[in-house]
């Protein structure tokens, strides 16, 4: 192969690299921004969830009469 050849496939190669490597970032900029919006959405299920949990009335019954017993307070 000719040296002028050579540096055609070359530059060729590195073009398509760069290329590729562009692509390749812009289509990972959206799904990392993806994922981290379902997983806000997931936390904040969460913890309205576990809130409706704490704040219910069996749980806080079974609080105050851990506590009790635990002081040994009748």
């Amino acid at each position: 192969m000719s040296q002028g050849i050579q540096r055609r496939v070359r530059r060729r190669a590195i073009g398509f690299g760069r290329a590729l490597r562009a692509r390749s970032r812009s289509a990972d900029s959206g799904m990392t921004t993806v994922e981290y919006a379902v997983g806000t959405l997931v936390a904040a299920a969460l913890a309205a969830v576990l809130y409706r949990i704490v704040t219910g009335e069996s749980i806080l019954n079974g609080l105050t009469s851990l506590i009790t017993r635990a002081l040994g307070v009748v």
